[in-house]
């Protein structure tokens, strides 16, 4: 309990500067602790420089936490990710994945997006309280037809999932989170609060990096 509360501090007081909100943070209920010693991290997306850069960082934060992790560009070939493969030939990728002693995935990918706007504020002059109904009316009418009234932005909502590929328990989800993302222009910056949120919730869960009690 108080490592979700710390959670719920950290990220509510980052989301008002932040482009990136935890939105859902799901463990597998029959999953109590959950370590990993060599992990394939996974960023699905068609850029392959954001793809190599996202794995980079995520390969940095877990080598801190002293664990082991392979970064998909060094595993994947390009005629994996350029076509569409089968049931069959991820199962046989998981099976190479075992036999060089890999135990887990950390998959990452954005799932949709929907644009939204919110109301540009406004400061008006110290007697406000004063005004007459028209002089109200006149002063934020705007609202009805300026465009410049607010400020558009996309939110595009990704997924991290970590799955054991651990014997007997092949494509087994362990956690599953959700996170808002409002701008993936500053892609380093954005890269980092994501990463840092997302090791942050696993711990949460005592997932890979929790601390023995």
């Amino acid at each position: 309990m108080k490592k979700l509360i710390l959670l719920l501090i950290f990220t509510s007081s980052l989301w008002c500067c932040s482009s990136a909100k935890l939105v859902s943070n799901w463990k597998n209920p029959d999953i109590v602790l959950f370590h990993a010693y060599k992990v394939l991290i996974v960023g699905m997306t068609e850029n392959d420089s954001i793809r190599g850069d996202f794995e980079s960082k995520v390969q940095a934060e877990f080598q801190k936490r002293n664990v082991q992790a392979v970064r998909s560009v060094d595993v994947f070939d390009v005629d994996f990710t350029t076509s569409k493969q089968s049931e069959v030939q991820l199962t046989e990728v998981e099976q190479q994945l075992l036999d060089k002693d890999f135990d887990a995935i950390l998959f990452t990918k954005i799932i949709g997006s929907e644009d939204k706007k919110t109301l540009r504020t406004r400061l008006s002059n110290v007697d406000r309280y004063l005004y007459t109904f028209q002089d109200d009316y006149i002063s934020h009418q705007g609202i009805y037809y300026e465009d410049s009234y607010y400020d558009n932005y996309t939110v595009f909502h990704t997924e991290t999932a970590l799955y054991c590929i651990c014997v007997g328990k092949e494509r087994e989800t362990i956690w599953r989170a959700g996170f808002n993302i409002t701008d993936l222009q500053n892609f380093k910056k954005t890269a980092a609060e994501y990463i840092k949120l997302m090791i942050l919730a696993m711990e949460e869960q005592d997932l890979i990096f929790y601390t023995a009690y």
